[in-house]
């Protein structure tokens, strides 16, 4: 299964933290792919909470809600939107090369919504990269390499010819799934025990 995750998604915090456990018990190997959600949702121009303060309080009371369901610490209203939500996706692609990107993730996450703190920028960014034992400066300037750049680009594509248009969002054989409610039946379908397919 695929697992499109855009850092700068609120709710993918809730995915991002559970993923791994629930993907195991569930027998499904699960390929995390980082990509730009705001390439697409301008493109699309679904602009979901800019502007919007009752609906931008309702997420916040729900995440808190799912959260707590998930066990999940959780402080909000976190820091958003994102100013540099193109190159917190450019670290995690980079690490998803290198084998340290879901953890790398998982740590933005954690910092981003348990610490308030942006992620792309300092000091959620070099504190993720050192609390990995990486060296910050070094591997910053390695995600803004053109290659990796053109790499976030392309998966933002392929994420888009998936039919992707939000994170979190789960592929499966072509069959998608948008939103971390629908974590489970993404993994009901991958291990083939959703209703729909009897």
């Amino acid at each position: 299964m695929d697992f499109w995750v855009s850092i700068g998604s609120t709710y993918s915090y809730l995915t991002v933290m559970r993923i791994a456990e629930a993907a195991g018990a569930a027998g499904v190997a699960v390929t995390w792919r980082p990509f730009n959600v705001r390439a697409i949702m301008v493109e699309q121009n679904n602009i979901p909470f800019k502007d919007k303060p009752v609906k931008t309080a309702y997420m916040w009371r729900d995440m808190e809600r799912r959260a707590a369901v998930h066990g999940l610490d959780l402080r909000v209203p976190a820091p958003y939107p994102l100013p540099d939500l193109p190159f917190a996706n450019a670290v995690a692609v980079l690490g998803m090369r290198e084998g340290w990107g879901e953890d790398y993730i998982r740590e933005t996450y954690r910092r981003w919504f348990v610490g308030g703190e942006r992620p792309g920028e300092a000091p959620n960014l070099p504190d993720s990269l050192a609390a990995l034992g990486l060296d910050p400066e070094e591997t910053q300037a390695r995600a803004r390499a053109p290659e990796i750049e053109a790499a976030l680009a392309a998966e933002t594509e392929e994420a888009k010819a998936a039919g992707v248009f939000g994170s979190p969002s789960f592929v499966v054989a072509g069959e998608l799934f948008w939103g971390d409610d629908r974590l489970e039946a993404a993994l009901d379908w991958a291990s083939g025990r959703h209703p729909a397919l009897s």
